[in-house]
């Protein structure tokens, strides 16, 4: 995996807010990053459980790096618009569900095999990806952390849910409390633990307003933030690109979420998972990389028959998965991924 120092050429408007240029400008490098054989493995929940710990280990080093960055340089007036750390921060959930998986107390982590390992010497994928962090934190202008950030907190905002779901039916975490997949959680903007869907998109709404307040009208530092954030997409790719295969296939066929769906594909397109990325989607309304979502969508109100519509459509959805025999947690997900379809067309 190399890493393109020389911002690529973008046949955009630049007098567009970032957050909707964010959109196009990434597509590719989205759709190289999940299309990875190792991105199919971590969101299908496909990997043997200690390489699932290795990835949040090489993700806590990351994130580790990222947040200390940010802090480092909360006031910049570029970062300060989306700097929140008590809402964002992820560091902190990893290490506590690498601690649960590992059953060792968090302060010794640090020592365990498996997260040593990773430093003698770190994977490649994972060396450049901290490199790059700690070079953008030591440089005159650290802007383009944005667009790590970017790529990072809103892919989790917008793929985690399901994710988190088939990550505890896969290693056996379904009946401890949250406890192991605390970094699919999120607190909810203004405060309180326990973010729904709807008050993640209003995280999401908020960071992109942010983004643009941040970036303003300058179109170099939007062709640096697009550049880097296509970087970003190729890191991401080295992590998965770490990973090692599976040691026996999975018991089942993988379970696909509707294509539909406003959440990404990784791994074989013939067996979708959901993207740990914010999907790049065609509508302009909402744009969704896990690792998009980027610009803002208008609060409206619903007429009768656009909710009389809806709820029609989504009985007839349960009927459909029902008599199809998809009940259960399988049923729930298909179900999910229906409705989100279906909402984005009153929104």
């Amino acid at each position: 995996m190399a890493i393109i120092d020389e911002a690529p050429q973008f046949d955009l408007d630049l007098s567009l807010p970032i957050a909707t240029l964010l959109r196009s400008g990434t597509a590719a490098a989205h759709q190289t990053a999940e299309t990875s054989a190792g991105a199919g493995w971590l969101t299908r929940g496909e990997l043997d459980k200690e390489e699932y710990i290795r990835f949040l280990i090489m993700l806590w080093h990351v994130y580790d790096e990222l947040e200390r960055a940010l802090e480092q340089h909360a006031s910049h007036p570029v970062l300060n618009p989306t700097y929140n750390p008590t809402l964002l921060a992820r560091a902190p959930a990893l290490l506590a569900d690498i601690s649960h998986l590992l059953s060792v107390p968090t302060s010794d982590v640090p020592a365990h095999p498996l997260f040593t390992a990773l430093d003698a010497p770190a994977p490649r994928g994972l060396a450049e990806y901290t490199s790059r962090l700690r070079a953008l934190a030591s440089a005159r202008d650290p802007a383009p952390l944005l667009a790590h950030a970017y790529v990072r907190y809103l892919g989790d905002l917008s793929g985690g849910q399901v994710i988190r779901r088939r990550v505890a039916r896969a290693y056996g975490l379904e009946d401890d409390g949250g406890a192991g997949v605390s970094f699919y959680e999120f607190a909810k903007l203004g405060g309180g633990a326990g973010a729904t869907v709807g008050d993640m998109k209003k995280i999401k709404e908020w960071y992109r307003d942010g983004m643009n307040a941040g970036v303003g009208d300058d179109r170099d530092l939007k062709v640096t933030i697009l550049a880097e954030a296509n970087k970003a997409f190729v890191l991401n790719g080295g992590l998965f690109e770490s990973l090692k295969p599976p040691s026996s296939p999975p018991s089942s066929p993988p379970s696909p979420i509707d294509s539909t769906s406003p959440h990404s594909h990784f791994g074989n397109p013939n067996t979708p998972a959901v993207s740990s990325f914010p999907r790049e989607e065609e509508k302009p309304k909402e744009i969704a990389v896990q690792i998009l979502q980027t610009h803002s969508e208008s609060e409206g109100t619903y007429s009768v028959s656009g909710v009389l519509s809806f709820i029609a459509a989504m009985c007839l959805a349960h009927f459909i998965l029902v008599v199809g025999g998809f009940t259960g947690t399988r049923g729930w997900e298909k179900l999910e991924a229906v409705e989100n379809w279906i909402s984005g067309y009153l929104h």
